[in-house]
């Protein structure tokens, strides 16, 4: 009788894999899942902790007897279902079985996956098993908890508003319940008439296009004008409004009489837009303004020169 004990989830597999192993590994298949929800309500139990309630595939009972068998007189068992989250969890639910036969206590439990059926990987596999990942075993719980309260909820109003035997799925309905309410919002939708405004404006370096995002001294938001008539009265406003006149102020690290008049000049209502230049900038415009060159002993990188854009 063989000392090892290999179970896989396909027939096939296990048929293939024996000649591989030779005498001392007896593999047998598990046909699938082997345990699944009760089909009854109170199968899972959100009150506590999500606890489910198992019982073994009818279908598969005499399979799961067939590993039973084999566990009892094996040294070591090997757990070589499939290496995703579905074939991680059949390698728990069979451990779980044995365990609650007694068949486990004392004996090897190894879990060992494979991407290929060679001899070569069938043997490094065995070689250098793992633990079970409990991480993949808790997602394919979770996947059929899912399952079953989504479906055992909804499902019975599939059968009555359309048709016998149909199922409701985890993605599928809270997908259509999101399609349902995003068509009664568009259904529901009233148009509002607005106006944005922008102008392609000139540049040394080229021309732009600005966006308005102030009026009147306050945020321009969408809804602010709302017909043709505000919106040209907006427009009017902005051509008739005073050029604004550009400073160029050297500021030095440590002097902070330039921060005082700006903030003078806000209190008198003076309207002041600054923006920064980068360093290179600032060292090329210091170079070719001789009245703005700083000290000699002071290093470039000390230097940020701002362009103020005022009006009134």
């Amino acid at each position: 009788m063989a000392k090892n004990l290999l179970i896989v989830e396909s027939p096939a597999k296990a048929k293939t894999i024996n000649k591989y192993l030779g005498k001392d590994f007896h593999v047998l298949a598990s046909y699938g899942h082997v345990r699944d929800l009760r089909p009854k309500e109170g199968a899972v139990d959100p009150a506590n902790g999500f606890a489910m309630a198992y019982e073994v595939i009818e279908r598969n009972e005499k399979h799961v007897d067939a590993i039973a068998k084999a566990a009892k007189v094996a040294d070591s068992i090997y757990l070589a279902t499939d290496l995703d989250r579905e074939g991680e969890a059949i390698s728990w639910h069979i451990s779980e079985i044995l365990r609650e036969r007694g068949l486990s206590e004392g004996k090897e439990m190894h879990r060992v996956v494979f991407s290929e059926i060679t001899p070569r990987a069938i043997k490094e596999a065995v070689a250098s098993p793992r633990r079970l990942s409990h991480d993949l075993v808790d997602a394919q719980q979770a996947r059929r908890a899912l399952d079953y309260l989504v479906g055992f909820n909804l499902s019975p109003v599939l059968w009555r508003k359309v048709q016998r035997g149909l199922s409701a799925g985890r993605v599928q309905s809270p997908a259509l319940r999101m399609i349902v309410e995003r068509e009664e919002e568009i259904e529901a939708f009233k148009a509002r008439e607005y106006w944005s405004v922008t102008a392609d404006l000139a540049h040394a370096e080229g021309g732009f296009t600005a966006r308005l995002t102030q009026l009147r001294g306050k945020k321009f938001e969408q809804f602010d004008l709302t017909n043709e008539a505000d919106a040209n009265a907006a427009r009017e406003h902005l051509l008739e409004g005073k050029p604004l006149t550009r400073l160029e102020a050297l500021v030095l690290y440590g002097v902070p009489d330039l921060t005082k008049v700006i903030s003078d000049m806000r209190r008198q209502g003076w309207t002041i837009h600054s923006q920064k230049i980068s360093y290179v900038a600032a060292a090329r415009r210091v170079n070719e303004h001789a009245v703005l060159r700083p000290p000699e002993n002071l290093p470039v990188k000390e230097i940020q020169l701002t362009e103020y854009w005022v009006s009134k």
